[in-house]
Parts: structure tokens; sequence; C-alpha cells
């Protein structure tokens, strides 16, 4: 299913850029519409934005319907996953920036995007980014974003806190070869290629804890070490990959003990 008949260029706002919003969604009816009103919500006026889903069989179409008249595109078809899914928002951008908020990621406040682009200060600049909160259900937690010097371990920002030249970006998509990192591994080699990243010190997005790295830990583990054994590889880093992949087995070790012994636990409760 598409819909196109919203989908017009928009009109650029003098001296302002147009931010390009992308959310990538599968079967997301409980997280989708809190993640649409951030987008559509903001006070900047100069957003473009776009949803794509995969095909969807619970309520996501239904819900997308309801706020069809705030989004520029959307479509609703099967894909190879996620990360072809975000190369399809990016062939479809007009903007001169863009950001993946995917569904149950939102923006901070109303205001974020007015923020970072109400002075356009950002010329000869690919990435912007800035720091993120994880919400725990119960609460809060801001994640600032890493120094770049140590990139080398892992992302140092999430993607939903970052916003990408959309020229560079249509050039450089997400490599499908990468499950999980496909981020990480555009991320990683822009900056080998010195290609220039700029930090603000804001909070850009709240992330709800359990997304898709949360929950596979050892795939990103090896996923990032293939990624950066291609690019000035060191033995610190041979032995840091090592260390953590020890590490992450042991939690999930102990995790799937403590599960088994609180079910046990419950069952005599009974």
């Amino acid at each position: 299913m598409k819909n196109i008949s919203n989908y017009e260029k928009k009109k650029i706002i003098e001296n302002k850029p147009l931010v390009s919003i992308v959310t990538v969604v599968f079967n997301g009816e409980k997280y989708l519409e809190e993640t649409i009103l951030s987008v559509i919500n903001q006070t900047y006026m100069n957003v473009e934005y776009i949803i794509i889903d995969g095909g969807s069989t619970d309520e996501t179409v239904d819900i997308i319907k309801k706020y069809e008249n705030k989004i520029d595109y959307w479509v609703s078809e099967k894909d190879a996953g996620i990360y072809d899914a975000m190369n399809k928002g990016i062939d479809l951008v007009n903007g001169d920036w863009i950001n993946f908020m995917n569904a149950g990621d939102v923006f901070y406040d109303i205001t974020t995007i007015k923020k970072i682009f109400q002075n356009n200060l950002h010329a000869n600049i690919n990435f912007i980014y800035g720091n993120l909160d994880i919400n725990y259900e119960s609460f809060n937690k801001t994640k600032k974003a890493l120094s770049l010097e140590y990139f080398w371990k892992g992302m140092p920002f999430s993607h939903q806190s970052v916003f990408i030249n959309s020229s560079f970006h249509k050039l450089n998509k997400y490599n499908l070869d990468y499950k999980i990192a496909s981020d990480f591994h555009l991320f990683y080699n822009s900056y080998q290629k010195k290609n220039k990243f700029y930090y603000i010190n804001k909070t850009i997005s709240v992330v709800l804890f359990g997304g898709l790295s949360d929950n596979n830990h050892l795939q990103v583990l090896e996923e990032n070490y293939q990624i950066i054994k291609d690019n000035n590889f060191k033995t610190k880093y041979y032995i840091y990959y090592h260390y953590m992949h020890i590490i992450v087995r042991l939690k999930n070790f102990i995790k799937l003990i403590l599960g088994n012994k609180l079910s046990s636990l419950v069952k005599k409760i009974k």
C-alpha cells in the first residue's frame, strides 16, 4: 500500500535548512503514535516527515492513516530488514539533513530540532550529534555522547541523536551485509575518512531500553569487531573485543541462571 497524495517537495524557508525525519516501523502499534506526535509537534517549521512500514499486520497502518495529513509520504510494503527500510527513506528525502526516529523513539522535547537548526551554523559538516535519554519505563537516564577517540569501542552516540547531511547520506547508505551494526559501519568508516562530526551538548532523543542492540550484545560485538578490523587495526582492539565477548557471555549466563531460579521460586509460591 502506498500513499503519495501528500508527497510534494517542501518549500524551503529562507535561511533555514529542510530537515527530513524518517520513521521505520514494523508491527509497531504500541509505540508508533508517540513517535509520530513527537515529530509532527516540533516547533521548527521546516520539517519533512516520511514513514517506511515493513508491511505490518497489526494496527500500524491505521495509526499512520490517522495522521497522514501531517505526513509527507508513507509506504507499507515488505522489505529486507531495518537497514533496507532506512535506505528506502534515504532515497525519498528532499531535505538538507536526515534523522531516523524509529517507532518507539521520540525527540527530547518539541523544541529539539529548532534548537539545533535555528541558526544554521553547520556548513561543511556531515554529522551533527548529541546526547540521548534511555527510557527504562520507571525512570530515564541521560547518556552523553562519548569522545570520538573511543569510536573503535562501539557507537559513541545513538543513531536517533544524529542528523546526517542528506547529500552525503544518499551517496553513503547502510550496508545490508550487517544486520545489527550497519549504522556503526557507516559512522566509523566516515570518521576514519576524516568526515566532519559536530557535537552539540544537548539531549536530542529518548530511546526505549530493550531495542535491537540492547537485546543482541554478542552480535553487536561480533559485527563491530569485523568492521574495525578493516581500519587501522591495533592489538588493543583485539584485546578489548575478546574481553567484552567474555563479559557479555558471563552476564547472559548469570541472567539465565537467575531467571531459572526466579521461575522456580514463583512456581513454589503458587
